[in-house]
């Protein structure tokens, strides 16, 4: 038996005791008690995921991460590939809003990446309702969320990347409009054992964000004050590695701990089959959550003379809300 089955066999027994463990004490790790803390935060948006990959993988892909969508999920990640990168993804959200993603990563050397990304969430021009006027005063209003990001990482060594973010953004609801700076940070650390590595990141943390602006209520009375609100902040923690791999076939396997500031506690699990990183099968489970539990999706990979070209489809469905399709495009230089 040669070092690289029993590297193998040694990576699946870790990865199955992670996800019995997971599913063994989800009571005791995962409990219902953290949605008391939901409706706390804002800048709800920078909460949904980008990219049909990672999200027909549930999104367990901060130790996955090997493209420019790791600009969104763990900044090291973008150390982990050689190709300059453009990354575009599209999905029509809920009540016709459109969200949007695009990337790109540029490596310096071997050793220093940077990247730069924005994130769009748009809808129509709505009528304003009052009691009143309840199918519309004749004016209208506009929901509108912005978020621009510069990243850097480093390669500290052929193990260990390090990634940080620089985040801007920028929320309109009517006359009210709310701004601020965020800051992502994460690692990628490979074991040494098989392929299996490690990542922990911590996504849009920072101070309180406080609504600027002004609304007159029916009455006439103005109201220019507004409560403060923490951001989105969330706690990743991800394990992946390769359990089958040869010429032609590879599978990919992931588990993923994340812990947000607004819900409670949950785990996913994500799978992805490549047939000659040509053409890709994905799935992924979560845990210990109300929607959005299972998502699937699929992949192409086209090498061209310019570029090597990447589509790929995810499809996720809401039990309540209704299901969420996301297109996303990859160029690699």
């Amino acid at each position: 038996m040669t070092f690289e089955m029993l590297d193998m066999k040694k990576t699946t027994i870790i990865f199955a005791i992670i996800f019995w463990a997971a599913i063994s004490v989800r009571a005791q790790l995962l409990p219902v008690l953290g949605a008391q803390r939901a409706g706390i935060t804002t800048a709800e948006f920078l909460k949904i995921g980008v990219g049909a990959r990672a999200n027909a993988m549930a999104e367990s892909f901060a130790a996955v991460g090997d493209d420019a969508f790791s600009l969104f999920y763990n900044p090291a990640g973008i150390t982990q590939f050689d190709k300059d990168e453009i990354a575009i993804s599209h999905s029509t959200w809920f009540i016709g809003l459109q969200h949007d993603f695009l990337g790109a990563v540029y490596h310096l050397d071997k050793q220093n990446s940077v990247g730069i990304s924005a994130i769009s969430l748009q809808s129509d021009d709505m009528p304003v309702t009052t009691e009143y006027a309840p199918t519309g005063t004749g004016a209208y209003f506009k929901y509108s969320d912005l978020a621009v990001a510069a990243t850097y990482a480093r390669k500290m060594t052929n193990q260990f990347s390090f990634g940080l973010s620089v985040r801007y953004i920028y929320e309109t609801l009517g006359e009210v409009k709310m701004n601020g700076l965020l800051i992502d940070l994460g690692t990628f650390y490979w074991t040494g054992l098989g392929t299996t590595r490690f990542a922990v990141a911590v996504s849009n943390f920072g101070g309180q964000l406080t609504p600027a602006g002004s609304v007159e209520l029916v009455d006439g009375t103005t109201v220019s004050k507004f409560q403060s609100f923490s951001p989105p902040t969330i706690f990743r923690i991800g394990f992946a590695f390769e359990p089958y791999q040869d010429e032609a076939n590879k599978v990919t396997a992931s588990a993923q701990l994340n812990h947000p500031a607004d819900n409670s506690e949950n785990v996913s699990l994500g799978a992805e089959y490549s047939f000659r990183q040509s053409f890709f099968l994905r799935g992924g489970y979560r845990i210990n959550v109300d929607e959005q539990k299972f998502s699937v999706g699929a992949g192409v990979r086209v090498d061209a003379k310019f570029a090597a070209i990447s589509f790929d489809y995810a499809f996720t469905p809401y039990e309540r809300l209704g299901d969420v399709h996301r297109f996303s495009l990859n160029l690699g230089f």
